[in-house]
């Protein structure tokens, strides 16, 4: 079990992707890697699972088309039914091409606005929520990496992050 969690700062997108890389390879556990840019190919470096949210997007989408559909045939068809144009509201099948526009809106409004609540649920991204970056400067050059380590592995972990390309490595106070 982890004890402890060692910072070890870099200033180059590509010396951390290495430094992720042999970190792993040396079967050290990465705690959490702060980044001020979508660093490609970290997901995987680090070893995460694929996300789950283009299936969240495209059942968000099915509620939205479902939730137009219904809409405008009780609005348009049952509850006020209008002549317009000269075209008669006799069933929805054959007033359905004006209404792919609204159906089309309406799958894009649900999809995206559930995706954002679930990746804030997802997330824990809470209004009023406090920040948890452990470092200021990863919003603006520095990339930092956490990683936890187990008794009398101090030395060889921060030996190793040196020799990764850290330019500093933090230790967490006894």
């Amino acid at each position: 079990m982890a004890s402890k969690i060692f910072r070890a700062l870099y200033n180059d997108d590509d010396i951390l992707m290495n430094a992720v890389k042999k970190v792993r390879e040396e079967k050290h556990h990465i705690e959490e890697v702060y980044t001020p840019f979508p660093v490609h190919g970290l997901d995987k470096a680090l070893g995460l699972d694929e996300t789950r949210i283009s299936m969240a997007a495209f059942i968000y989408g099915c509620l939205g088309l479902t939730v137009a559909t219904v809409m405008m045939n009780y609005i348009m068809i049952e509850d006020w039914p209008q002549d317009i144009g000269g075209k008669p509201s006799f069933s929805f099948v054959q007033n359905m091409p004006a209404f792919v526009p609204v159906m089309f809106e309406m799958t894009v409004f649900f999809a995206a606005h559930l995706m954002v609540i679930t990746f804030y649920l997802r997330s824990k991204m809470w209004p009023f929520k406090k920040a948890e970056n452990p470092l200021p400067s990863t919003t603006s050059d520095v990339f930092l990496m956490e990683v936890a380590v187990k008794e009398g592995e101090e030395k060889a972990l921060t030996e190793l992050l040196l020799d990764t390309g850290a330019i500093e490595v933090q230790q967490p106070k006894a």
